[in-house]
Parts: structure tokens; C-alpha cells; sequence
């Protein structure tokens, strides 16, 4: 992933806000980058560039050497869905359905059939150790099992690059070290993970990240 000289303004009023001012950074494919800075730095404003949730104002922002400006909404919807997952602080999964079945909903959108979606949910909680508790509703889960099972639902439809704003922000110091032990090992293994992880916690991003990105007033620092 790369951003070149990216920017985003916002209008307040009659002033003009600069959440990003020509930033660019490049993402190597398996890479593990934190990013990092103060509230309004444009931490988040960066991650929701690269996810194709925003687009810049000025600059532009390439994956695999493609740049998404050109993208037409089916398309920038297909690369939302099949290129990038992403993970917030707040798990927002769906409280009426079970961990296996808020998986299975992210499959059914991409138009997976109904025992492919079963077998694939399972195999992904698995996957984050959480194989016995797939008709665990989310209130009968753990904050760091709640974010687990986000994890599984953002890696639902195999995307090259994982997007984490601040996943471990409500989880105990042992629950957070658990994930990004977990994210770490995805970069490291077989399956070649991009992570790009918003992070204020200094320590976690130095112990888990390959390099840390500093932000302030929306510049790299």
C-alpha cells in the first residue's frame, strides 16, 4: 500500500481543517507498521484512506501500484471487501447473532453459500482459539474474545492487508498483548499478512511492530 502526498480537508465553519497534509508512506506486502501520534494527529483519518472508507482530498493512494482514484463504486466496494479487513476499538459485532454467525454474515456478503459459510466461520475460530465458543452470543464473550472474533470476521473474505484502529483500546494489558501476538503471527506466517495497526501504546508498537510511523497535525513526524 502507498499514499503520495495525500491529503484531507474538512470545512468547520468557514475554516478549513487539515486532518492530513501530504503524507506519504509505502507498506511492503507481509509488512507489520504501527502507526502512531496524539488525538487529531490523523492516525485514523490515514487508515480510512487506505481502506478505501474516505478519499483524499489532494494526492492518492495505490495499492499493489493502483492508484483507487479511478476506482467506480462496484469496484472500490470489491477492493473494500476482498482486499482490506479492517478492526476498530469497538468490536461492533451484532449482539443477536452468535460469533459464528457474525462471520458468517461478512461471507454471505460476498456471496458465499451456506455450508461453505459454516466450514469457513469455523475454521477461522479456530483459528483465533476460539473454536468451542462459535454459538456464543457476544455478551457472553470477553472483550478480548469479542475482538478475536472481529478478527476472524475481518479475515472472513482472505484480504491481503489488515487495518486496526486501536483494537486493543478496551482490552486489559494481557488481552492486548494476546491479539497482537495473534496479528503478529498472520504477518509472519504462510499467509503474508499486511497490518497496519493504530496503536497510543508505545510499548506494544515497538515490541510487535517491524516499524512505527509517528503522525502529528496530520504530518509524518
Amino acid at each position: 500500500m502507498e499514499t503520495r502526498d495525500a491529503s484531507r480537508h474538512y470545512r468547520m465553519g468557514d475554516a478549513i481543517v487539515a486532518a492530513l497534509d501530504r503524507v506519504s508512506i509505502s507498506v511492503r506486502e507481509g509488512e507489520f507498521v504501527a502507526l502512531q501520534g496524539t488525538s487529531g494527529s490523523g492516525k485514523s483519518t490515514l487508515l480510512n484512506l487506505l481502506g478505501g472508507l474516505d478519499q483524499p482530498s489532494a494526492g492518492e493512494v495505490l495499492f499493489d501500484g493502483r492508484s483507487l482514484a479511478p476506482l467506480s463504486k462496484r469496484e472500490m466496494a470489491r477492493y473494500r471487501r476482498e482486499s482490506v479487513g479492517m478492526i476498530f476499538q469497538n468490536f461492533n459485532l451484532i449482539a443477536t447473532m452468535t460469533a459464528a454467525e457474525n462471520i458468517e454474515l461478512a461471507l454471505a456478503f460476498a456471496g458465499v453459500r451456506g455450508r461453505e459459510r459454516e466450514r469457513r466461520a469455523s475454521e477461522l475460530l479456530e483459528r483465533v482459539g476460539l473454536g468451542e465458543r462459535r454459538t456464543h452470543r457476544p455478551t457472553e464473550l470477553s472483550g478480548g474474545e469479542q475482538q478475536r472474533v472481529a478478527v476472524a470476521r475481518a479475515l472472513a473474505n482472505r484480504p491481503r492487508v489488515l487495518l486496526a484502529d486501536e483494537p486493543t483500546g478496551n482490552l486489559d494489558s494481557t488481552r492486548a498483548e494476546e491479539l497482537l501476538t495473534l496479528l503478529r503471527g498472520m504477518a509472519a506466517g504462510p499467509d503474508g499478512l499486511t497490518v497496519l495497526l493504530v496503536t497510543h501504546d508505545r510499548d506494544l508498537a515497538a515490541r510487535f511492530a517491524d516499524r512505527t510511523i509517528t503522525l502529528k497535525d496530520g504530518k509524518i513526524k
